[in-house]
Protein backbone atom coordinates (compact mmCIF):
# COMPACT_ATOMS: atom_id res chain seq x y z
CA UNK A 1 0.00 0.00 0.00
CA UNK A 2 1.67 3.29 -1.17
CA UNK A 3 1.56 6.24 1.72
CA UNK A 4 0.16 9.76 1.64
CA UNK A 5 2.69 11.93 0.75
CA UNK A 6 0.36 13.93 3.97
CA UNK A 7 0.47 10.88 6.16
CA UNK A 8 3.54 10.80 8.64
CA UNK A 9 6.27 8.05 7.60
CA UNK A 10 5.89 5.26 9.92
CA UNK A 11 3.71 7.27 12.16
CA UNK A 12 6.20 10.29 12.58
CA UNK A 13 6.77 13.17 11.24
CA UNK A 14 10.38 14.34 9.75
CA UNK A 15 12.55 16.66 11.77
CA UNK A 16 11.85 19.98 9.93
CA UNK A 17 7.92 18.63 8.23
CA UNK A 18 7.62 22.73 6.75
CA UNK A 19 10.54 21.59 4.33
CA UNK A 20 9.80 17.85 4.51
CA UNK A 21 8.19 17.61 0.71
CA UNK A 22 9.18 19.89 -2.85
CA UNK A 23 5.34 21.89 -1.96
CA UNK A 24 6.65 22.72 1.45
CA UNK A 25 9.68 24.03 0.38
CA UNK A 26 8.06 25.90 -2.44
CA UNK A 27 5.86 27.13 -0.10
CA UNK A 28 8.59 28.78 2.05
CA UNK A 29 10.54 30.30 -0.86
CA UNK A 30 7.38 31.80 -2.15
CA UNK A 31 6.60 32.83 1.12
CA UNK A 32 9.88 35.07 1.23
CA UNK A 33 9.44 36.99 -1.71
CA UNK A 34 6.10 38.18 -0.44
CA UNK A 35 7.67 39.28 2.58
CA UNK A 36 10.33 40.98 0.80
CA UNK A 37 7.47 42.66 -0.99
CA UNK A 38 5.56 43.56 1.89
CA UNK A 39 9.06 44.75 3.19
CA UNK A 40 9.02 47.34 0.64
CA UNK A 41 5.27 48.46 1.00
CA UNK A 42 5.73 49.34 4.20
CA UNK A 43 9.47 51.03 3.74
CA UNK A 44 7.45 53.13 1.58
CA UNK A 45 4.81 54.71 3.79
CA UNK A 46 7.62 54.59 6.72
CA UNK A 47 9.13 57.38 4.08
CA UNK A 48 5.91 58.93 3.57
CA UNK A 49 4.98 59.43 7.27
CA UNK A 50 8.84 60.92 8.03
CA UNK A 51 8.11 63.18 5.34
CA UNK A 52 4.83 64.48 6.25
CA UNK A 53 4.96 64.02 10.31
CA UNK A 54 5.72 67.95 10.92
CA UNK A 55 2.85 68.94 8.47
CA UNK A 56 0.88 69.12 11.69
CA UNK A 57 -1.72 71.88 10.19
CA UNK A 58 -2.44 73.83 14.00
CA UNK A 59 -3.47 69.91 14.87
CA UNK A 60 -1.70 68.18 17.87
CA UNK A 61 1.47 66.97 17.27
CA UNK A 62 3.18 63.99 18.06
CA UNK A 63 4.42 64.96 21.16
CA UNK A 64 0.89 66.05 22.67
CA UNK A 65 -0.69 63.16 21.18
CA UNK A 66 1.14 59.85 22.05
CA UNK A 67 0.93 58.22 25.27
CA UNK A 68 3.82 56.06 25.64
CA UNK A 69 2.80 53.56 28.39
CA UNK A 70 -0.27 52.15 26.41
CA UNK A 71 1.97 51.98 23.53
CA UNK A 72 4.47 50.33 25.44
CA UNK A 73 2.25 48.12 27.05
CA UNK A 74 0.73 47.00 23.65
CA UNK A 75 4.10 46.87 21.82
CA UNK A 76 5.13 43.96 25.14
CA UNK A 77 2.05 42.06 24.47
CA UNK A 78 2.98 41.90 20.75
CA UNK A 79 6.79 40.95 21.52
CA UNK A 80 5.62 37.98 23.83
CA UNK A 81 3.10 36.80 20.89
CA UNK A 82 6.18 36.23 18.85
CA UNK A 83 7.76 34.32 21.63
CA UNK A 84 4.45 32.08 21.95
CA UNK A 85 4.81 31.66 18.28
CA UNK A 86 8.35 29.98 18.62
CA UNK A 87 7.09 27.65 20.87
CA UNK A 88 4.84 26.46 18.35
CA UNK A 89 6.94 25.90 15.71
CA UNK A 90 9.36 24.02 18.59
CA UNK A 91 6.05 21.97 19.63
CA UNK A 92 5.28 21.27 15.84
CA UNK A 93 8.95 20.10 15.52
CA UNK A 94 8.43 17.75 18.42
CA UNK A 95 5.43 16.21 16.68
CA UNK A 96 3.15 17.79 19.12
CA UNK A 97 0.27 18.84 17.88
CA UNK A 98 -2.12 19.58 21.32
CA UNK A 99 0.63 21.86 22.14
CA UNK A 100 1.19 23.77 18.96
CA UNK A 101 -2.56 24.82 19.14
CA UNK A 102 -2.23 25.12 22.58
CA UNK A 103 0.89 27.94 21.90
CA UNK A 104 -0.85 29.26 18.40
CA UNK A 105 -4.01 29.73 20.46
CA UNK A 106 -2.10 32.02 23.07
CA UNK A 107 -0.36 33.94 20.11
CA UNK A 108 -4.06 34.75 18.66
CA UNK A 109 -5.04 35.87 21.63
CA UNK A 110 -2.24 38.49 22.63
CA UNK A 111 -2.59 39.11 18.97
CA UNK A 112 -6.62 40.52 19.81
CA UNK A 113 -5.29 42.06 22.92
CA UNK A 114 -2.64 44.48 21.02
CA UNK A 115 -5.32 45.08 18.35
CA UNK A 116 -7.66 45.80 21.08
CA UNK A 117 -5.08 48.54 22.75
CA UNK A 118 -4.66 49.78 19.35
CA UNK A 119 -8.35 50.65 18.61
CA UNK A 120 -8.70 52.20 22.08
CA UNK A 121 -5.58 54.21 21.25
CA UNK A 122 -7.72 55.18 17.74
CA UNK A 123 -10.93 56.15 19.71
CA UNK A 124 -8.82 58.17 22.32
CA UNK A 125 -7.27 60.55 19.50
CA UNK A 126 -10.41 60.94 17.34
CA UNK A 127 -12.88 61.60 20.43
CA UNK A 128 -10.58 63.42 23.22
CA UNK A 129 -7.83 64.84 21.15
CA UNK A 130 -9.98 65.64 18.16
CA UNK A 131 -7.19 63.89 15.24
CA UNK A 132 -8.80 62.19 12.82
CA UNK A 133 -7.66 60.85 9.55
CA UNK A 134 -8.00 64.28 7.34
CA UNK A 135 -7.24 66.22 10.12
CA UNK A 136 -3.38 66.93 9.26
CA UNK A 137 -1.47 65.22 6.43
CA UNK A 138 0.53 63.90 9.61
CA UNK A 139 -2.92 62.28 10.53
CA UNK A 140 -3.09 60.97 7.83
CA UNK A 141 0.12 59.63 7.38
CA UNK A 142 0.28 58.12 11.32
CA UNK A 143 -3.23 56.51 10.46
CA UNK A 144 -2.33 54.77 7.08
CA UNK A 145 0.70 53.53 8.66
CA UNK A 146 0.05 52.31 12.06
CA UNK A 147 -3.64 51.40 10.65
CA UNK A 148 -1.47 49.43 7.58
CA UNK A 149 0.01 47.52 10.04
CA UNK A 150 -2.96 46.45 12.54
CA UNK A 151 -5.05 45.64 9.53
CA UNK A 152 -1.91 43.00 8.92
CA UNK A 153 -2.44 41.49 12.82
CA UNK A 154 -6.05 41.28 12.19
CA UNK A 155 -5.09 38.70 8.96
CA UNK A 156 -3.18 37.17 11.14
CA UNK A 157 -4.94 36.71 13.96
CA UNK A 158 -7.74 34.99 11.26
CA UNK A 159 -5.12 33.26 9.60
CA UNK A 160 -3.66 31.33 12.56
CA UNK A 161 -7.13 31.02 13.85
CA UNK A 162 -7.87 28.61 10.61
CA UNK A 163 -4.99 26.58 10.97
CA UNK A 164 -5.81 26.08 14.49
CA UNK A 165 -8.97 24.50 12.94
CA UNK A 166 -7.20 22.20 10.23
CA UNK A 167 -4.96 21.22 12.40
CA UNK A 168 -7.78 19.55 14.63
CA UNK A 169 -9.34 18.47 11.10
CA UNK A 170 -6.42 17.02 9.42
CA UNK A 171 -4.33 16.70 12.17
CA UNK A 172 -0.17 17.60 12.01
CA UNK A 173 1.46 16.26 8.18
CA UNK A 174 3.76 17.35 6.01
CA UNK A 175 0.91 19.55 4.51
CA UNK A 176 -0.26 21.51 7.51
CA UNK A 177 3.06 21.95 8.80
CA UNK A 178 4.52 24.66 6.15
CA UNK A 179 1.24 26.30 6.87
CA UNK A 180 2.51 26.54 10.36
CA UNK A 181 5.77 27.63 9.95
CA UNK A 182 4.38 30.41 6.69
CA UNK A 183 2.11 31.56 9.68
CA UNK A 184 4.80 32.07 12.16
CA UNK A 185 6.99 34.45 9.99
CA UNK A 186 4.37 36.22 8.99
CA UNK A 187 3.52 36.97 12.17
CA UNK A 188 7.33 37.18 13.62
CA UNK A 189 7.21 39.72 10.42
CA UNK A 190 4.73 42.19 11.72
CA UNK A 191 6.27 42.04 15.30
CA UNK A 192 9.03 43.68 13.47
CA UNK A 193 7.75 46.24 11.53
CA UNK A 194 5.54 47.43 15.21
CA UNK A 195 9.23 47.26 16.66
CA UNK A 196 10.45 50.30 13.50
CA UNK A 197 7.03 51.63 13.91
CA UNK A 198 7.10 51.83 18.12
CA UNK A 199 10.83 53.59 17.42
CA UNK A 200 10.48 55.58 14.40
CA UNK A 201 6.57 56.74 15.35
CA UNK A 202 6.33 57.14 19.22
CA UNK A 203 9.79 57.42 20.47
CA UNK A 204 10.98 60.09 18.10
CA UNK A 205 7.76 61.92 17.83
CA UNK A 206 8.01 62.13 21.46
CA UNK A 207 11.63 63.01 21.47
CA UNK A 208 10.90 65.26 18.49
Amino acid sequence: MTTSHAEPVNGKLPHEPEKATLEGRNKLIGFWLFLGGETVLFGTLFATFLALRGQTNDGPTANELFHLPLVAAATFILLVSSLTSVFAIQAMHKGNRNSLAWWLGITVVLGLGFLGLEIYEFYEYVKHKEFGMTTSAFSSAFYTLVGFHGAHVAFGIVWIGIIIGQLFKKGLTVVTAPKVYVSAMYWHFIDVVWVFIFTVVYLLGKVG
